[in-house]
C-alpha cells in the first residue's frame, strides 16, 4: 500500500491518474527481481537481493531524442553517460538502476537491448545511461549476480500504468533510513492555467538515517525506534547509502530548464530528511518530452543540416514544476518505504517493513 491508502496526503498538488513517473505519456517501466538463497554469505553464491529496473522514455529514444538535464547533490555514486548529456542537453538512451557492482554489465546489457529492440542501428555509437545504489547490507554484491538476460528482461517487461515499488527490481536490497526501502514513483499534474504539465518521479530509495525521518515536515524518525535497525545501530544500514531520482515531464523544456528541475530533486530528499551524506551517492536526472523530433544529425533533401523549431515553456510557470518534482519526489520515498515487505538478506541480516498504519499513527499522534 502506498501513502495515500493510509491518508497520508504529501503537499498539495494533484497526482496524475497512477500516481507515478508513467503519467508522462509513453513512459515505461520495467523490474527484474533477483531473489536467491538464504543464510550466511559465501561470494558468488549468495544469499541474492538485488535486480534491475529500466525507465523507457517515449518512442525509440535513440533515434528521438528529449532534452535532459542532471544534477548532483552528493557525488559518491555513479551514473554513467553524464558527460553527454550534459555536453549535447539530450537523452539518447533508456535509462537503467541497479546495484553498486553491476553497472558495467548492466551498460553493457542496456545497449544489447536497445540494439535488439532496433534492429535497423548499424555501427552507431551509444553512451546508456545507468545509476546505481549500494545493496551489499542485504546481498552478495561481489557475486555478480546480475546477467545480460536480466536486463533484457527488464526491458522486455517495460510498461505503462501502475509501476510496482518497494522491494522489486534495482530497489530488491535497498534500505532507506533504516527501514526497508527500494523503488517509488508519484506524480503532479498542473492546473491547466499553467499548462497542464504532468512531472513524474521515480527514486531508488537506498539512504537516509532514521533519527531524521519525516514526512510532510513532521520528524516522525524517533517515534519509530522500536522498528529495528538493519544489522543493529551503527551497522552500515544505518544510514549509509544513496538516491537516484529520475523526473519526466511533459512540458516543453529546454535542457538547462531540465537541470534546474533536477536541482529541485534535493528539495524533495531533504523534505525527508536526506542532507546528502559524505557516503551516499545523490544523483538526479531530467528529461522532458515536450520537445521531440530532433534527431540528431537530421538533413533535409539538399544534404544541408536542419534546424529544429522548439517550443520553451515561459520561466514565469515553471515554479509550479519546481513545487511538482519537491512534492513528487517526497511522495516517492514514502511510496518506496511503504511499498516494501521486510526482507531478510545475507547473514540473516533484516530490513523491517514500515507498516503503513504505524505512519500515519504516528503522524496523528505528532499532531495532537
Amino acid at each position: 500500500m502506498r501513502a495515500r491508502d493510509h491518508g497520508i496526503v504529501i503537499g498539495h498538488g494533484a497526482p496524475g491518474p497512477e500516481n507515478a513517473i508513467t503519467d508522462v505519456a509513453g513512459v515505461r517501466v520495467g523490474h527484474r527481481t533477483l531473489i536467491e538463497g538464504s543464510g550466511p554469505l559465501v561470494v558468488g553464491r549468495g544469499p541474492v537481493r538485488t535486480g534491475v529496473t529500466v525507465i523507457l522514455p517515449p518512442g525509440n529514444v535513440w533515434e528521438d531524442p528529449v532534452f535532459a538535464g542532471p544534477h548532483r547533490l552528493n557525488g559518491n555514486g555513479e551514473m554513467t553517460g553524464l558527460e553527454w548529456v550534459r555536453e549535447s542537453g539530450m537523452l539518447t538512451t533508456p535509462v537503467a538502476l541497479t546495484n553498486t557492482h553491476s553497472v558495467g554489465v548492466v551498460r553493457d546489457a542496456l545497449l544489447g537491448a536497445m540494439l535488439a529492440a532496433d534492429p535497423r542501428r548499424g555501427s552507431e555509437w551509444s553512451l546508456p545511461v545507468v545509476a546505481e545504489t549500494w545493496d551489499g547490507v542485504l546481498n552478495d554484491l561481489n557475486g555478480f549476480h546480475v546477467h545480460p538476460g536480466h536486463v533484457q528482461e527488464a526491458f522486455a517487461a517495460a510498461s505503462g500504468g501502475a509501476v510496482q515499488e518497494g522491494a522489486v527490481g534495482a530497489g530488491t536490497g535497498m534500505i532507506c533510513h533504516g527501514f526497508k526501502g527500494g523503488i517509488g514513483s508519484a506524480s503532479r499534474v498542473r492546473p491547466e492555467a499553467e499548462g497542464g504539465h504532468t512531472v513524474g518521479v521515480l527514486v531508488l530509495a537506498n539512504h537516509g538515517r532514521r533519527e531524521r525521518f519525516a514526512v510532510n515536515g513532521v520528524p516522525v524518525g524517533r517515534a519509530l525506534d522500536d522498528i529495528p535497525l538493519p544489522g543493529g545501530p551503527g551497522s552500515p544500514g544505518a544510514g549509509a547509502g544513496s538516491i537516484i531520482v529520475v523526473v519526466a515531464t511533459d512540458a516543453p523544456l529546454l535542457p538547462h530548464q531540465c537541470v534546474r528541475l533536477a536541482q529541485r530533486a534535493g528539495l524533495g530528499v531533504a523534505r525527508v530528511g536526506g542532507v546528502g551524506e559524505h557516503t551516499s551517492g545523490d544523483l538526479f536526472l531530467c528529461f522532458a518530452t515536450g520537445n521531440r523530433g530532433m534527431t540528431a544529425g537530421a538533413i533535409d533533401e539538399a544534404g544541408t543540416p536542419r534546424a529544429f523549431e522548439l517550443t520553451m515553456l515561459a520561466d514565469a510557470y515553471i515554479t509550479g514544476l519546481f513545487d511538482a518534482v519537491v512534492e513528487a519526489t517526497e511522495e516517492a520515498i514514502v511510496n518506496a518505504v511503504l511499498g516494501a515487505v521486510t526482507v531478510e538478506g545475507r547473514d540473516g541480516i533484516v530490513a523491517h517493513a514500515l507498516p503503513g498504519e504505524r505512519l500515519a499513527q504516528a503522524l496523528a499522534e505528532a499532531a495532537l
